[in-house]
């Protein structure tokens, strides 16, 4: 146990780390609280998932458009900034949607709009904070360090829906409650923020932020292992994680429960992610990391599709947790892997591609919420999960036949979960 804990937490000794940590925590408490009450507020106004599926959409299209500009930045100037800059806009969002819903003026436009913004700002902050990480640690600690953000990610999906769940819950609080909290979730953020220090840019300025972007998608399709990686974990996001749009409809239509229902299904869910993440945290600097992460894209899919077939709500809350402990295991993973194979100098851009993942996943809530409309949540949630299934099987294919072992030559780490 105590070897355990001590390859899981190892990257935790850094100050430096341990602050971006605290910080990127009280981020995503408030990011995984809108998350909920965006969706449970857009399915209110129109009864729609549709409407749910253009609040989603507007976030998606902003990273899809600016989240390769974000890893440009990232490599260009502070990222401590570019941090800092970032969560004043999510936190002038937050506060602006609060206002509106308190004043009895909030509609799907203004949604919308309000996720569009959280998204741009997303887009230069997740690669910034991630690009950090391999700033400030040493090449032996990177893997477990990304893993452990995704701990604490996973820890917040846990947390947010549950503060989200009592802020709905309660009349003289609801939505705009929400709002208000998440707002100050992410001041706490910032002040974290302001004592990590300040950091170099990576490339020369001499060139144009188009040119690293072209360089740093140049240096990722040269690199089989990487190419295959992004793209695996791109897809699988994109086509799998749409889940969350069609749930308040699921819920409401099919099982004819309320709003706190919902908050439970992300609950359950969030702690299998946990879970998983803090299983796998410890081997992400091991040779076993990349066919641990195929086994968990596969968990992930096969339990998605079984969603569409659970017979009542608890069979299908006892499926989230599966869902959410694969899901959780692959995303643990993916960074880490990929920061063994990636150049510092490309962190940014690299880890861009990654973010663009979201934005895709963004994009197609749209479509699949006009065919949860169309043909119900059960049968898209099925169609999801084969298509998910699918990338995974293409990946494992792919992976043995251009790396038999299917491993990833990382370097030795002691306490870090063995070879």
């Amino acid at each position: 146990m105590t070897s355990w804990a001590t390859g899981t937490f190892a990257s935790l000794s850094n100050r430096h780390f341990r602050t971006l940590w605290v910080g990127s925590l009280f981020a995503f408490i408030g990011f995984f609280m809108s998350t909920i009450v965006q969706a449970v507020v857009a399915f209110d106004i129109t009864g729609k998932n549709e409407s749910v599926g253009l609040v989603v959409f507007a976030q998606g299209i902003s990273q899809l458009v600016l989240g390769p500009f974000g890893g440009a930045l990232a490599d260009r100037v502070s990222k401590r900034l570019v941090i800092f800059v970032c969560q004043a806009v999510m936190t002038a969002a937050f506060l602006g949607m609060a206002v509106l819903i308190a004043a009895g003026e909030v509609t799907v436009f203004w949604l919308s709009l309000g996720s569009f913004i959280v998204g741009a700002a997303f887009s230069f902050l997740g690669p910034a904070r991630q690009a950090f990480v391999g700033e400030i640690l040493d090449q032996n600690r990177r893997g477990n360090a990304i893993a452990l953000t995704q701990v604490g990610l996973n820890g917040s999906r846990i947390i947010g829906p549950l503060l989200a769940g009592i802020m709905l819950s309660v009349s003289w609080l609801d939505a705009a409650g929400a709002y208000f909290l998440m707002s100050a979730f992410y001041v706490a953020s910032m002040a974290c923020t302001f004592f990590l220090p300040g950091t170099k840019a990576n490339v020369s300025n001499a060139r144009s932020v188009f040119g690293d972007i072209g360089s740093g998608l140049g240096y990722v399709w040269a690199n089989r292992h990487l190419r295959l990686l992004i793209l695996s974990f791109v897809l699988i996001i994109m086509l799998g994680f749409p889940y969350v749009t069609v749930l308040p409809g699921l819920v409401k239509n099919e099982f004819h429960r309320g709003n706190g229902s919902i908050s439970v299904l992300f609950l359950v869910n969030a702690s299998g992610g946990l879970i998983a993440s803090l299983i796998v945290a410890g081997l992400a600097d091991s040779r076993r990391a990349t066919s641990i992460y195929t086994g968990m894209c596969a968990i992930f899919a096969i339990s998605l599709a079984s969603m569409a077939i659970m017979p009542n709500f608890w069979a299908l809350a006892g499926m989230m947790f599966i869902v959410g402990f694969g899901g959780g295991g692959f995303q643990t993973l993916n960074g880490a892997v990929i920061a063994h194979s990636a150049e510092p100098a490309y962190y940014g851009r690299v880890m861009s591609l990654t973010f663009l993942a979201f934005a895709a996943f963004g994009v197609i809530a749209l479509p699949l919420g006009f065919l949860a409309d169309q043909v119900g949540e059960r049968a898209t949630l099925g169609v999801m999960g084969a298509m998910a299934g699918a990338v995974v099987v293409g990946f494992f294919v792919l992976s043995r036949s251009g790396n038999p072992s299917a491993t990833v030559a990382v370097p030795s780490v002691a306490g870090g979960g063995g070879r």
